[in-house]
């Protein structure tokens, strides 16, 4: 079985589907992206598309997103042209839905199934934009979203089958397609990662945190309000005068991933530090961590929170979980899909400061109680979203789709 992989940010959600597929010698698989991958990966014929032009500054703003798929799925399609010339034709075609790489597919490789990654459609309503202020939109942004989806509609149309991480973000797409979409996440590694009672983190002042230390870790890829960070720091000042003894590790970049930076230039860090002034010596920005610093984060967590508004679930909520931390998470439909009040955490209105604080001050003073919410955290974790279980059922749906 010949297996394309596509995405522009290689390797992506497929990071562990396709080296699984490739230790199979009866596989064939070749990754195409944007960038240059890790390719210590055995068995994956790496290949990659020069990056798009883009968008005309004189096209419609709407319209912005639309033209930047259209010249990326254009991209993807020479690169399949050229590839043909190798004998290249895939039996399948495993592809996220975004960014337009699937445009044209049905086109240049007419014979091969196509499975989409379906991480997100995009609605004004139940979702980041109507749930806090930073992400508040107008008319004019109602509108621009609206056209945003077109060229996930075509990528709807083109696919032969969907997977979507969870039941909630297949609920986001047109009730038509959701037939066609399975929900199979993308499997988070259990055996690899889990509790360490001896685990330790060194901050930058040279402080060291063991398990025995309070706690607070928070993580998220940029420090950004669809991620919570505004709704973080508007709590610390009442969570800090009610656990003097805490420490706050915050992890994540000053970029943004999700949403829209702040209007003045600065980064959503530089705004919340001005608006909430807090003592360095017990609130610590690593930035970015190193994967092994990262998992020592969560395993030296007394609390971890995850204050998310309805949006995609993240990995690192997952992995929180598989570490068997003490969790306390937005009340969101995604997050409560996974996470049962004061069965495997504790859910709490992040938007409001005052119930945010309070919540994990109880649950701090309480932690040495909550042991059992811990483990139920990560039995959890294994028994949804094992990587193996994940991945030895998306390895079928791409099976099925040959056969």
């Amino acid at each position: 079985m010949h297996i394309l992989f596509i995405h522009q940010n290689a390797p992506g959600q497929f990071a562990h589907l396709a080296p699984y597929l490739a230790r199979d010698p009866a596989n064939r698989v070749t990754f195409l992206g944007q960038r240059s991958a890790d390719q210590s990966s055995s068995g994956i014929r790496w290949v990659t598309y020069p990056p798009p032009l883009p968008p005309n500054p004189a096209t419609h703003h709407y319209l912005h997103r639309m033209e930047a798929s259209v010249r990326r799925g254009q991209a993807v399609a020479r690169a399949c042209l050229e590839l043909a010339g190798d004998r290249f034709e895939p039996d399948v075609v495993v592809a996220h839905a975004g960014w337009g790489e699937t445009m044209f597919l049905r086109d240049v490789v007419p014979r091969a199934a196509i499975l989409s990654y379906c991480e997100m459609f995009y609605r004004a309503e139940g979702q980041d934009s109507d749930f806090i202020p930073e992400t508040a939109l107008d008319l004019d942004g109602r509108c621009r979203l609206r056209v945003w989806n077109a060229d996930l509609l075509t990528a709807l149309t083109v696919m032969d089958h969907g997977i979507a991480p969870t039941e909630w973000q297949r609920e986001q797409h047109p009730a038509v397609f959701q037939p066609r979409i399975s929900v199979v996440h993308d499997g988070v590694d259990t055996t690899a990662i889990g509790p360490n009672p001896n685990a330790r983190l060194q901050l930058a002042d040279g402080r060291m945190l063991t398990p025995e230390d309070e706690v607070v870790s928070f993580v998220a890829r940029n420090l950004e309000p669809v991620r919570g960070f505004t709704a973080l720091m508007r709590s610390l000042p009442d969570l800090l005068r009610r656990r003097p003894r805490a420490q706050v590790v915050i992890c994540g970049g000053s970029g943004v991933s999700y949403g829209r930076a702040p209007s003045d230039g600065m980064t959503w860090r530089e705004v919340m530090v001005r608006e909430v002034p807090l003592d360095p010596a017990r609130v610590h920005f690593t930035g970015r961590l190193e994967r092994a610093d990262y998992l020592s984060l969560l395993q030296v967590s007394s609390l971890h929170l995850y204050l998310t508004v309805p949006f995609v679930l993240s990995w690192s909520f997952i992995e929180a979980m598989a570490a068997g931390c003490l969790l306390l998470a937005s009340d969101v439909a995604p997050v409560r899909e996974v996470l049962e009040h004061r069965s495997n955490g504790f859910l709490v209105d992040a938007r409001d400061p005052e119930a945010l604080a309070a919540a994990a001050a109880d649950l701090l003073a309480h932690r040495a109680s909550l042991t059992t919410m811990r483990r139920r955290a990560r039995e959890c974790a294994v028994q949804r979203f094992d990587l193996r279980h994940c991945l030895a059922r998306q390895s079928r749906i791409v099976r099925d789709l040959v056969a």
